[in-house]
C-alpha cells in the first residue's frame, strides 16, 4: 500500500514538472467552431489518467468508459489522458469511424514513454513522421509472412514445439502456474518462427530481458537509475544488440547457403526490398523484430491463460472442446503432427476462443491522433487531440451482444457478430497483421492442454488485473488431472 501511494506521488510530481512547459505551450491543439464533445478534463495537469488506469488495475477497465457514456448520454466524450486532450470514441460507429479513416483523418499514436523503449527512429527530430512511415512499410511487409498460405508450413513446427513444451513443463506435474507457462510457450514459438532460435536454454536466456522490458511498459516513466522504466530502456537496448549480432550472422549464413529465404521472418526482412529497391537497415530490422517478439507472445499468452480460466469454470464448454480435439487426435497416426487441415476442423474450439477474446480481450484498445480538424456525431474534434477506442464498448454492450456477461460461443456461429462490434484484433488498415498467426498458436495450445488434462483452479476467485492486458494476480495456479490415454 505504501508503494502504491509513493507511486502516485511520484507520477504526480513527474506530471507537474512537465506541465510547467504545457502552461506556456499547448502543443498540437487547434480550435474549431462548434461544440466539443461532452466531458471534463479532470484534475489539473494529470486529468483523468489515474482513474482511467485504476479501473484496469481493479479488473474493470470498462467502468471508466461506461460510467461516462451513461453520464453524458453520448457515444463520444472528452477527457484528458496521458497529458493529452483526448476523446473516447464508443460503440460500433466510433470503431468504424476510426478504423475507416486511418491516415486520412487520424493516425496511430503512442506516448513518448513507449517510443523511448521502442525507438523506431534514430532521428528524434523527425520521429513522428518516421514512426508512421515505418509502420506503413511494416504492414506492407508482414502480410507476405503472415498470410495463410505462408503460415501453413509452420503448423508442424508449432505442434512440435508445443509437444516439447508440455512434456517439459506440464507433464508429471500436479500443479502449475498457467500464465508464466503460457508466456514460455508463446515466446518459444516467436523465437523459432521469427529468428530461428529454438534451443530451450537460449530461449530462456533471451526471455529474461524481455520480462524486464515488459515490466517497464506500464511503469512510471521516470528515466532515472534504478527505476523500472530505466531498466526497461536498458533491456530494450540489450535486446537490440543481441538481435544485431543475430542479423549479422544471418547475413553470412544466407550468403553461404546455410540459411534459407523462407525459414523465418528475419530472412524475409533481410531479403525483401521496398518499391524503390532499398533494403531495411540492420538497426531498423532489429527494432521491428523486437516489437514483433513482444507483440507476438504477450497478447497470445494472455489469451491462452484466459482460455484455461474459462474452461476450468465451464465444464460443459470444456467437454465440447475435448470431444472436438480428441476426434482430431484419434485421426492422427502415432507421431504424426497437426496440419493446417486439422486446425480448420477446430470450429467449436475457435468459437470458444472468440468468446474468450470478447470477454477478456488482450488488446483493450488503442490511441489515434487527429491529423486534421473534423466533425464526428455533430461534435468538433480538434487537430492534435488523442482519440481512444476500447473493445469493451461493444464487447460488453447488450446492444451488440445480448446478455453480454454470459459465456456463449454460439454467438460466433454462422455470419457471427455485426461489423465493427467484435474487435479483439483492431480493425481497418491497422488490424493486427498477426491475427492468423495468433489463431494457429492458440488452437495448437488448446489441442495439447485439453487432450492431456482436466484441471481445477486453485484460487476460486482469483483477481484479474488489466495491466495493460488481462493477467491473473497470482498467475492462475491450477491442479492438473491427466487423462489416462490421449
Amino acid at each position: 500500500m505504501e508503494f502504491f501511494f509513493l507511486s502516485l506521488l511520484l507520477i504526480i510530481f513527474f506530471l507537474f514538472s512537465l506541465s510547467l512547459h504545457l502552461l506556456y505551450f499547448n502543443k498540437n491543439s487547434s480550435v474549431l467552431p462548434g461544440t466539443l464533445p461532452p466531458g471534463k478534463t479532470g484534475w489539473p495537469f494529470i486529468g483523468e489518467t489515474l482513474e482511467f488506469l485504476s479501473t484496469g488495475w481493479k479488473g474493470h477497465p470498462e467502468k471508466f468508459i461506461f460510467d461516462r457514456m451513461s453520464k453524458y448520454s453520448s457515444s463520444v466524450f472528452r477527457t484528458h489522458l496521458l497529458l493529452e486532450n483526448s476523446a473516447v470514441f464508443c460503440g460500433a460507429s466510433g470503431n468504424k469511424f476510426l478504423f475507416s479513416n486511418e491516415n486520412k483523418l487520424v493516425q496511430v499514436w503512442w506516448p513518448d514513454s513507449i517510443n523511448k523503449i521502442f525507438p523506431f527512429s534514430v532521428d528524434q527530430n523527425t520521429k513522428k513522421t518516421s514512426i508512421n512511415e515505418q509502420g506503413i512499410r511494416m504492414r506492407r511487409l508482414l502480410p507476405n509472412f503472415f498470410k495463410p498460405e505462408a503460415l501453413q508450413r509452420y503448423v508442424g513446427i508449432m505442434d512440435s514445439i508445443a509437444q516439447r513444451h508440455f512434456e517439459s513443463f506440464w507433464e508429471k506435474k500436479s500443479q502449475v502456474q498457467v500464465y508464466p507457462l503460457a508466456k514460455s510457450y508463446t515466446f518459444w514459438l516467436a523465437c523459432r518462427l521469427f529468428v530461428s532460435i529454438e534451443d530451450p536454454k537460449h530461449v530462456a536466456k533471451f526471455a529474461k530481458p524481455f520480462d524486464v522490458l515488459a515490466a517497464g511498459l506500464i511503469s512510471i516513466p521516470i528515466n532515472l537509475p534504478g527505476t523500472s522504466y530505466n531498466r526497461s530502456i536498458k533491456a530494450s537496448n540489450l535486446i537490440r544488440k543481441e538481435l544485431l549480432m543475430i542479423i549479422k550472422q544471418r547475413k553470412v549464413d544466407l550468403c553461404e547457403g546455410k540459411a534459407s529465404a523462407t525459414q523465418d521472418i528475419l530472412s524475409h526482412m533481410l531479403l525483401t526490398s521496398d518499391e524503390n529497391g532499398k533494403f531495411m537497415p540492420d538497426l531498423e530490422i532489429a527494432c521491428k523484430i523486437l516489437g514483433l517478439l513482444v507483440g507476438g507472445h504477450d497478447t497470445a499468452s494472455s489469451a491462452c491463460t484466459s482460455i484455461v480460466k474459462y474452461l476450468a469454470e465451464l465444464p460443459h464448454v470444456y467437454q465440447a472442446v475435448y470431444n472436438e480435439q480428441m476426434e482430431i487426435s484419434k485421426s492422427k497416426a502415432a507421431g504424426e503432427l497437426l496440419t493446417w487441415d486439422d486446425l480448420q476442423k477446430m470450429k467449436y474450439s475457435w468459437n470458444v476462443v472468440c468468446e474468450v477474446l470478447r470477454l477478456a480481450p488482450p488488446l483493450q484498445g488503442a490511441f489515434r491522433e487527429a491529423i486534421v480538424d473534423f466533425i464526428f456525431n455533430g461534435f468538433s474534434i480538434p487537430k492534435g487531440w488523442k482519440l481512444y477506442w476500447n473493445s469493451n464498448t461493444t464487447h460488453r454492450n447488450p446492444e451488440y451482444f445480448p446478455e453480454p456477461l454470459n459465456f456463449d460461443p454460439s454467438r460466433f456461429e454462422g455470419s457471427g457478430p455485426a461489423p465493427y462490434t467484435f474487435v479483439p484484433f483492431g480493425g481497418g488498415p491497422r488490424m493486427c497483421p498477426g491475427k492468423e498467426y495468433a489463431r494457429l498458436e492458440i488452437l495448437v495450445f488448446m489441442h495439447h492442454i485439453v487432450k492431456r488434462f482436466k484441471w481445477n483452479k486453485v484460487i476460486h476467485d482469483e483477481k484479474i488485473i488489466i495491466d495493460p492486458m488481462p493477467v491473473p494476480a497470482k498467475g492462475l495456479p491450477i491442479k492438473l488431472y491427466p487423462h489416462q490415454l490421449y
